[in-house]
């Protein structure tokens, strides 16, 4: 069983936090935009103060803000590994000039960071078995082929008759 922390107790998680979020984030929208006039910090805390309370009293907001910022953790944090991964793909001395190039890297990265969340979430075996077995099985990739082969026809089609 995982150990629970004192930042995990129901009472920080639930009325701390999310009161103190909304408060500093009003606050900073209120002094940034000065709606009251220079100097009324104040009355921009007091404010603030009172609808982060009037905020914590409400359930379903607060779950909203809650999934929200949560959903937010987790996308930074991918977004971040992206970008370093595109750093040490792309970056350094030794940079790439083709733009072919790089959108290849591009897309092998973003199949790399897709697989490695449903790797990191647990649900990769799940997924891999909803495209080979079951309802989809082998329909799914044999539409699918036949899919990209059209298109690929396709695309070379119009783009020869642009040449003309």
């Amino acid at each position: 069983m995982a150990e629970t922390t004192i930042l995990q107790h129901w009472l920080f998680t639930k009325f701390a936090f999310p009161f103190l979020l909304v408060f500093f984030i009003l606050f900073a929208i209120l002094e940034k935009t000065k709606i009251f006039g220079e100097d009324k910090k104040q009355l921009n805390a007091l404010l603030s103060f009172v609808v982060s309370l009037i905020f914590v009293g409400a359930v379903f907001p607060k779950l909203v803000v809650e999934n929200l910022i949560l959903f937010l953790t987790v996308a930074i944090v991918i977004v971040f590994v992206g970008l370093l991964l595109w750093g040490f793909i792309i970056g350094g001395d030794a940079k790439i000039s083709n733009d072919a190039v790089k959108w290849v890297f591009g897309v092998v990265l973003v199949l790399i960071l897709i697989g490695a969340v449903l790797w990191a979430t647990g649900v990769s075996g799940t997924v891999f078995n909803f495209f080979t077995g079951g309802i989809l099985g082998k329909s799914f990739w044999t539409n699918l082929i036949f899919i990209i082969v059209i298109a690929a026809a396709l695309a070379v089609v119009l783009k020869a008759g642009k040449g003309s």
